[in-house]
Order: structure tokens, then C-alpha cells, then sequence
């Protein structure tokens, strides 16, 4: 499997991601650069990434992606050092960082929820528009990390939900748009994940049942696979997919209800895991 996705990879000489301190983003840059140590990485996070690779050939580019003018600044310091440093090869732009609350909106607050719209929606589009000059002359592909939440309305997590639907939908779109450019999208829908994002939207634990959830690893390989293999988009695990179906087919207004009650119990047994254990 390794020698089919170098096939890809070595059309690739930079890889741009969002989000790579931690979580998938961190796990993607691991995982490609275990199958191609030739890339050169650009990581635009608040925070620098402590355990990458000592030979990973990357530069972090601090950036607050809620912020629109420190992307644009951010983007033409990150094109002149792939000039610099990419190579002369296609360019892989992962847009991986992202994040949500759980509760009734507008919980915690407006300004919570206003920023979820920024980094998951806004600051995709944002960075994609402005590299995209760069991956057209060169070629390359456009990986947005969505979520299962993408295929049904999320009550208690109701702006995270509608901001990946959001994203879903225009990467699919955006693919299209791209037809005969040399630029192709992938969307990538993990369900529960083991990250820094429910730690972040309130959960000590992500509140799924434990064969739902997935490692970075695991989602990282999917997404890798899933890019060697030419797809516009990929659920990550069989169990996800079949969810992610049964989401797609249920009217809306008895999907929602449904992922009410299957959400606030996730929260309830949430609070309850503590007692327990007493």
C-alpha cells in the first residue's frame, strides 16, 4: 500500500496544512512523511508543533485563522517559501483546523459561536482562494477535514454541524468548479476522533460509544488512501458510513430530533462516567 501512495505523493513536492500542532493534522504530516520524506511542510496554527520528525524538512507559520488578516498576510509569506523550499512540484493544501461547542445555542456565548463560523467555513474558503493561483500553476489537491456531523442537523452542536455541512457541500461543488485545472478536492468525514476537539467543545471523553471512535491514525491513513485513490470524498469506517447514510436518508425534520436524543445522551453519560467510578 505504501508504494502505491508514493505514487501520488511524488507528484507532490508541498504540502500546506492548517491545525498540525495536534490531532489529524499533526497525524497527516506524520503519516506522509513516513511514505515521502522529500516534501516540505508550511503548518499555520496558534500553536508550533513540539514532536514532528527531526527530519521534516517544515516551517510553522503562526496564525489565528479567525483572523482574516493574518491569513492573507500569513498566505504570502507561506507562497514565497514554498517558491523558496516546495520544490517544483503539485501542492496538497490540507484544511484541517476546526472546532465546536456543545450546548443549546448560543452557549457558551455568541462570540463562541461566531468564531466556529470563522475557522471552520470562512477561513477555509479564505486561504483555498488565495493559494489557489499556486495550485493551479503547479497542480495539486484541496483536502477539507469535515466530520460525520456534515449529513444531519447536530441539536447541541448545532453551529459545529452546519459549518461542516457547509464544508461538504462546497468541496464537492468546489471539485467541480475545478474540472480541466489541474486541481482536485477530497473531503474527509471522520466521525468521533480521539483529538483535542471535544476536550475543546467540553467532553473529557468523546461521547460515543467506544467502537465508534477512531484514532488520528486511523483517519489519517483513511485520508491518504482515499487521496491515492482519486476520491472526492471519504467517511471514515464502515460504521460511520453507515450512519452517515441513515442521516442522509431520514427527512431533516426526523434526523433532527433523532440526533437530539442521541446527543443529549451522549452529553448525560458524559456527566455521569465520574460517579461511576465511585
Amino acid at each position: 500500500m505504501n508504494k502505491s501512495h508514493k505514487s501520488v505523493l511524488s507528484r507532490i513536492s508541498a504540502v500546506v496544512v492548517t491545525g498540525g500542532s495536534s490531532g489529524i493534522g499533526n497525524r497527516l504530516i506524520k503519516a506522509i512523511h513516513k511514505i515521502d520524506q522529500n516534501l516540505f511542510y508550511c503548518n499555520l496554527s496558534r500553536t508550533e508543533p513540539q514532536d514532528l520528525p527531526p527530519d521534516l524538512r517544515w516551517k510553522h507559520f503562526p496564525c489565528d485563522l479567525a483572523e482574516p488578516e493574518q491569513i492573507t498576510a500569513t498566505t504570502r509569506s507561506v507562497q514565497a517559501v514554498i517558491d523558496e523550499n516546495g520544490g517544483q512540484g503539485e501542492v496538497l493544501l490540507i484544511n484541517n483546523s476546526g472546532f465546536g461547542s456543545y450546548g443549546p445555542f448560543p452557549e457558551p456565548n455568541l462570540e463562541h459561536q461566531l468564531g466556529i463560523m470563522e475557522v471552520n467555513m470562512k477561513a477555509v474558503v479564505h486561504l483555498t482562494g488565495l493559494l489557489l493561483p499556486l495550485l493551479k500553476k503547479r497542480g495539486g489537491v484541496v483536502m477539507n477535514i469535515a466530520s460525520t456531523a456534515s449529513f444531519q442537523p447536530t441539536p447541541y452542536l448545532t453551529t459545529y454541524g452546519a459549518t461542516k455541512a457547509f464544508l461538504l457541500n462546497w468541496s464537492l461543488a468546489l471539485h467541480e468548479d475545478l474540472k480541466g485545472t489541474g486541481v482536485r478536492t477530497l473531503v474527509v468525514c471522520p466521525g468521533p476522533t480521539a483529538t483535542n476537539f471535544f476536550k475543546r467543545a467540553g467532553f473529557a471523553t468523546p461521547p460515543t460509544d467506544v467502537h465508534l471512535k477512531q484514532t488520528s491514525e486511523e483517519v489519517a491513513e483513511i485520508s491518504i488512501k482515499a487521496l491515492q485513490e482519486g476520491k472526492t470524498l471519504v467517511v471514515c469506517g464502515w460504521k460511520n458510513r453507515l450512519m452517515a447514510t441513515m442521516g442522509s436518508l431520514l427527512p431533516k425534520k426526523i434526523s433532527a430530533p433523532v440526533a437530539a436524543y442521541f446527543l443529549r445522551r451522549a452529553r448525560l453519560e458524559e456527566f455521569r462516567r465520574p460517579l461511576r467510578g465511585k
